[in-house]
């Protein structure tokens, strides 16, 4: 009967009925997110490989047949290749301080027999791509990043391959990438172990040349040898590391390295007169150069002009005699070099060489020189001009030494693009190159029409074109990978917002009352379909085309992820009504928030490069933030000042510099700050529970003398803690050792005081002081310097947002009419004890994520594991041992964030909103950054710059995974705090 409800009989089974929905729609709720978390993770892991098919493919081809030129007889029948590993263009040059050049030889050289120039080398200035470049004609191949930048992945062409015989002797880090699969050459490298970076390196210059002398006097009673030795197009290589040693333990302007100058000088000296008095036939050329330079810090890798500009000279048959300079002779026919650096830069007055024609070139512009000069084809993979400026040729025999370098470029173009076009059902040719046989039949007919000059232009112009050629066909497939990555992150977010809107929101019972839910569900099976057959008509494509495997997964990705968007497609109409319909005030609250986040995230972006970006945001937040909590909590509190001031006192760190300097002092100082903190974080729990503005954070369901009990235990292991800093350090540096006592208190302290929080009592702020107290230990353990300050700046700060999100809370006009019994419905999905999210809520994905940043890089650069000091791990061990340490030093990286997690989980249960939901925002957020940073990713430059565009990207495309661990480790510390209950009401009583 109708009857019964009123006297509670019916009213009992609509609750049962309720009960049953709720329970439903909970589980549904726990397989859709679960469900979502499987995807970001999987989506991310496929997606992060993209940048290997965009970025990283090799540029090599093969299949090309060579191109020799067409030469009556070659200029030279043997060429030496001197390279000085590491030797910089100035400090060849210049004199030194008596005023006296430290390479008189090739200095002579250079004004009475041959040509010099800088030779502008491409950044990764790296031994290997050097020699590549120098040796092959090519730049290094991106792909190399899969080898860990140790090999070059794809076998290429050089100009050993091409000649008859190759003598080299050397590094055995450099001779044998050339030599040890080539059948015609004889080669010898020195052990490792003569590269002492203790002794005076230039002995292994000397190695070298003593090895090729014993070689030409062996061949005085080795008649094969010698025939050998006499034939034509030879290759003589010594690679001469003495510098580059010298260079990394000395520095370039030490003596040590100046000297080894002159001794590089003196053996292009003994070479030269070595082989002319061998062979008595003038038709030997000889090539100086050095692969790169050497910063004044001893290193090399960027794009720095000490690491860029290296010297070229090359003397002897077929090259050019000195030229006195001309306005505008300074380089040949180049407007820009590889390394960036300004065309026609001024030669420095004090080298003395204004006098004289330079002529720059790039690097691999010197394989085509060397080939050229021997009468060889050019390395089939080179991309290298021809520098006419260095040649002695005549007009005729120019011309066709730049068409043989043109045609080998344009066969690598044709190459590439007839594999193209073979697995391409759309294929897109280079439209300038269209009809290149036409214009290679015109320069023929011009060469036989004596029209020399128009010919050359000719020649470089379609040599120009296909250089451009080539770019085109490397990034041909950009477009289409980009914009399908692009959309598949666009759509991932898309889903994540409209997750966040259905689940945790409002706006999902108003819209879903409007909507009939039978209808879409049957409408949904149609986008499904719809988005099957696409998928497979696309992955058919891709068969078609030979496409890579990964190729089906980016599409296929992308188009699920769309699907699923469309299958909403009444929740985004009923969305769209929905704003249609607000007024003016609501869309310029809702660009504020948008504008907010933008700056913030862009912020983060720039954050990665720039460190002290922190520092202004925390000066600018502190003031912000106290001026917002004027508003709603007196000056007396002193709130608003202790806000402000935590922020400043933050800001100092990123000022600070990456690399930490010891500072042992400072972390047993460190140990006194926590305690201080932590007595008055105690203070305030024991006597402000009363107080209006911090009641919700000491609220207490109990206390026992157990908890105190606890929290002097904790103190006490931090006291010992910096204790044992003190004592471990003092011990370990008088006595280069360990005590063996010390390491097992270290263990034990560390170890057993990240245990005791478990058994905190379970108020906000009697956990977190706890959770920050059990993990200074182990962190001061582990710190050397001002990060163990760091740890308590950290955890003042996430204490003044806790109190500002406190404050936002207590004053907010909306109370707890988000769970009263009118919105019933809400709990269906996120629980009572929750509310839903408001716009405003935006701020806690957002801080949390700037927080979560400034754990990451406050104290150094999480990118490179590098620049953390392995000295932290001291205290608990000595004997090396990479697992270990790498674990330690991990962990230590992982205190910081785990105490972020720990104050952004209690501060969702302070302000009752749900933490998924804030978690698929903070997801969302970090994929903004994500695409920032797959635009950014870069393949040239430094292996330093390059490893740092992959780790950045890789970092914040991780954070779905990450972040979720860490959630799921501290939430070991913070499922049983305890928040202030809600007022009991008739609703709340009702529910």
């Amino acid at each position: 009967m109708r009857s019964d409800g009123i006297l509670g009989v019916g009213g009992s089974d609509q609750s049962r009925s309720t009960s049953v929905v709720v329970a439903s729609r909970r589980r549904w709720l726990k397989r859709r997110e679960t469900w979502l978390v499987v995807l970001g993770v999987a989506l991310h892991a496929v997606y992060m490989l993209s940048i290997f098919d965009i970025y990283f493919k090799t540029p090599i081809v093969h299949g090309m047949d060579p191109v020799p030129p067409r030469f009556s007889e070659p200029p030279a029948k043997r060429l030496v290749l001197l390279i000085s590993d590491g030797l910089r263009a100035d400090k060849f040059f210049e004199p030194d301080e008596e005023g006296k050049y430290r390479a008189p030889f090739l200095r002579n050289v250079i004004k009475n027999q041959g040509r010099w120039g800088v030779s502008h080398a491409r950044p990764p200035t790296e031994s290997r791509p050097g020699h590549v470049a120098i040796i092959a004609g090519f730049y290094e191949d991106p792909s190399a990043v899969t080898k860990g930048w140790k090999a070059n992945p794809v076998e290429f062409d050089s100009v050993f391959n091409q000649s008859r015989h190759t003598f080299a002797y050397g590094s055995p880090d450099i001779i044998p990438i050339f030599c040890s699969a080539l059948p015609h050459s004889t080669w010898n490298s020195y052990p490792h172990e003569y590269e002492d970076f203790a002794t005076d390196a230039s002995f292994l210059d000397e190695w070298s040349f003593d090895q090729f002398e014993s070689l030409l006097n062996r061949s005085h009673e080795d008649p094969k040898l010698k025939e050998l030795l006499h034939q034509d197009k030879l290759v003589v290589f010594l690679h001469l590391l003495g510098c580059d040693s010298n260079g990394h333990a000395h520095r370039p302007y030490s003596s040590i390295y100046l000297n080894n100058v002159k001794v590089v000088d003196k053996i292009a000296e003994r070479v030269y007169h070595l082989l002319e008095d061998y062979y008595r036939d003038n038709r030997t050329s000889y090539i100086f150069t050095a692969d790169h330079g050497m910063s004044d810090k001893g290193s090399h890798g960027d794009g720095h002009p000490t690491n860029t500009d290296t010297p070229l000279v090359a003397w002897g048959a077929g090259i050019k005699y000195p030229k006195p300079a001309s306005g505008n002779s300074h380089s040949d026919s180049v407007t820009t070099f590889v390394d960036k650096h300004s065309h026609d830069m001024p030669t420095p007055y004090d080298w003395g060489l204004r006098r004289v024609e330079r002529v720059d070139v790039n690097q691999a512009d010197i394989a085509p020189l060397m080939s050229t000069l021997l009468g060889l084809p050019c390395p089939v993979n080179s991309v290298g001009n021809l520098p006419l400026g260095y040649m002695k040729l005549n007009e005729a025999e120019e011309v066709e030494a730049v068409l043989a370098n043109t045609k080998q470029i344009l066969n690598q173009l044709l190459r590439k693009s007839y594999i193209k076009s073979s697995n391409s059902l759309f294929f897109k040719p280079f439209k300038p190159l269209v009809h290149h046989s036409s214009s290679l039949s015109q320069i023929d007919e011009l060469i036989s029409a004596k029209s020399y000059e128009a010919a050359m232009k000719l020649a470089v112009d379609l040599r120009n074109l296909s250089l451009e050629g080539l770019h085109y066909f490397q990034t041909y497939d950009w477009l289409m990978l980009m914009t399908v990555i692009t959309l598949g992150y666009t759509g991932w977010m898309i889903v994540l917002a409209l997750h966040v809107l259905q689940c945790y929101s409002s706006l999902s019972g108003d819209l879903s009352k409007k909507e009939h839910l039978s209808v879409q569900k049957k409408d949904s099976g149609k986008v499904y379909i719809s988005g099957c057959l696409l998928m497979v008509i696309l992955s058919v494509l891709n068969l078609v085309e030979h496409s890579p495997p990964l190729y089906h997964a980016y599409i296929g990705m992308t188009v699920f992820l769309w699907t699923q968007i469309f299958s909403e497609y009444r929740l985004i109409r009923g969305l769209w009504r929905y704003l249609r319909e607000r007024r003016a005030d609501y869309f310029i609250k809702l660009l504020f928030a948008a504008a907010v986040a933008v700056v913030i995230v862009e912020l983060l972006v720039h954050s990665f490069t720039e460190r002290k970006l922190y520092t202004w945001f925390f000066l600018i937040a502190g003031v912000v933030a106290s001026i917002l909590l004027h508003s709603s909590i007196p000056w007396r509190s002193g709130i608003p000042v202790f806000v402000c001031l935590s922020c400043w006192f933050l800001s100092v760190f990123t000022l600070m510099p990456a690399e930490i300097p010891d500072n042992n002092n400072l972390v047993v100082i460190s140990g006194a700050i926590i305690i201080v903190i932590s007595l008055a974080a105690k203070w305030l729990d024991t006597h402000a529970e009363g107080n209006k503005f911090w009641q919700s954070i000491t609220f207490h369901e109990s206390r026992t003398s157990m908890c105190s009990m606890l929290y002097c235990i904790q103190i006490f292991l931090v006291g010992v803690s910096s204790v044992m800093v003190f004592l471990s350090t003092k011990h370990r540096t008088q006595n280069q050792e360990l005590h063996s006592s010390h390491q097992f208190i270290n263990w034990l302290v560390a170890g057993s005081s990240m245990v005791l929080p478990l058994f905190s009592a379970n108020g906000i702020l009697s956990r977190l002081s706890s959770i920050f107290l059990g993990f200074a230990p182990p962190f001061l353990l582990l710190s050397i310097g001002y990060e163990a300050v760091f740890y308590s700046a950290l955890a003042v700060v996430l204490m003044a947002w806790i109190l500002f999100e406190n404050a936002s809370h207590h004053s907010s006009k909306v109370k707890d009419s988000s769970v009263s019994e009118k919105n019933t419905e809400e709990h269906i999905t996120i629980g009572s004890d929750e509310r839903y999210l408001q716009l405003s809520d935006v701020r806690i994905p957002l801080i949390f994520m700037v927080l979560f940043n400034v754990a990451f890089f406050g104290t150094g650069n999480f990118a490179s594991i590098a620049s953390f000091e392995i000295s932290s791990v001291y205290r608990f061990i000595t004997i090396f041992s990479p697992f270990l340490m790498a674990a330690l030093l991990i962990f230590k990286l992982f205190i910081p964030f785990m105490l972020v997690i720990c104050a952004f989980s209690a501060i969702t249960k302070l302000v009752r909103v749900p933490r998924l939901g804030c978690y698929f925002l903070v997801i969302l957020f970090s994929d903004i950054m994500t695409i920032h940073f797959f635009f950014l990713v870069k393949n040239t430059g430094s292996w330093m710059e390059i490893g740092n565009s992959i780790s950045h990207f890789g970092i914040v495309s991780a954070q779905v995974v990450f972040v979720l661990l860490l959630f799921a480790l501290t939430n070991l510390y913070t499922r049983s705090i305890r928040v202030k209950p809600l007022s009991t009401s008739p609703s709340l009583k009702t529910l």
